[in-house]
């Protein structure tokens, strides 16, 4: 029997609960989806777990998101940022926090894991405001930063395995890119359906690599599009030096020219920058 079947069958028994978004995080992606809402809300959630808290705003005053001016408290990040940039910094902190595990090999892949998808979220957003598109940006940053959230839950679902000792094999490098090749997409929806996320991060999830994708949805074609230029320059766990970013279907979709490719390119790059 194949090892990613192996793997499957192993996983119905796993809990679909494993660390993979943060309390907190969550709670606050589903205030955000009730019609009415409230900042003070968005502020008292916010600051229900202070290391979490602390995170935020350390990212909110790196220079890749709000520049010069200092955000001393969740407070002030909301006034400046507005409740939906806060609410990706929090998803974005507390992912940070999740990728990190006391086996060797697993925190390998969760860290390179973390470097892409906070690439592909720096990068989506970007080239969402770029492409003309900038009421979708916050909805693509989000999105390239969960797009691969089924790669983290095998992880963390393989440690626990490995942990009470089954699923030793697995824990190899080319075993670990077969399971994720096989499983991540069917995981990663399986989780997005249980924490009943928002439909447009459940399609991101869903069809970052179909080749048959809804052409007019700019979310996904934005994900689509930096996470094939993430494997170009090899942040994260695959690496393709073969893609022709400007020949790609997505690139045509957004229409963007050479010179905003090689501005996305630089995107990527400052994003490596950030490490917390």
């Amino acid at each position: 029997m194949p090892l990613s079947l192996t793997i499957r069958r192993l996983l119905t028994n796993q809990p679909i609960d494993l660390p993979v978004f943060h309390p907190v995080a969550l709670r606050l992606q589903h205030l955000l989806e009730t019609p009415d809402f409230s900042m003070a809300q968005v502020v008292t959630l916010a600051n229900e777990d202070q290391s979490l808290a602390g995170q935020i705003l350390k990212m909110a005053n790196s220079a890749m998101y709000i520049g010069r001016v200092r955000t001393e408290t969740i407070k002030d990040a909301v006034i400046r940022l507005g409740a939906q940039q806060v609410c990706n910094l929090a998803m974005a902190a507390s992912q940070a926090g999740l990728h990190v595990s006391d086996n060797r090999v697993i925190n390998g892949f969760m860290q390179s894991l973390w470097l892409h998808s906070h690439a592909c979220a720096m990068g989506s957003r970007w080239l969402a405001r770029s492409a003309g598109y900038p009421q979708h940006a916050d909805q693509a940053y989000m999105g390239g930063l969960l797009h691969d959230i089924g790669k983290l839950y095998l992880l963390k679902a393989l440690e626990r395995l490995n942990q009470s000792g089954v699923a030793q094999a697995a824990l190899e490098d080319d075993l670990l890119l077969e399971i994720f090749e096989e499983l991540h997409v069917e995981q990663g929806c399986r989780l997005m359906e249980h924490w009943n996320m928002p439909k447009v991060y459940y399609n991101v999830v869903a069809n970052h690599h179909d080749e048959n994708f809804e052409t007019t949805d700019i979310v996904l074609t934005a994900v689509r599009l930096v996470n094939k230029a993430c494997k170009l320059k090899g942040i994260g766990l695959v690496v393709d030096p073969t893609i022709d970013l400007e020949s790609e279907p997505e690139a045509a979709l957004l229409q963007l020219t050479p010179e905003e490719i090689d501005e996305l390119m630089e995107v990527l790059d400052d994003s490596q920058e950030l490490s917390l």
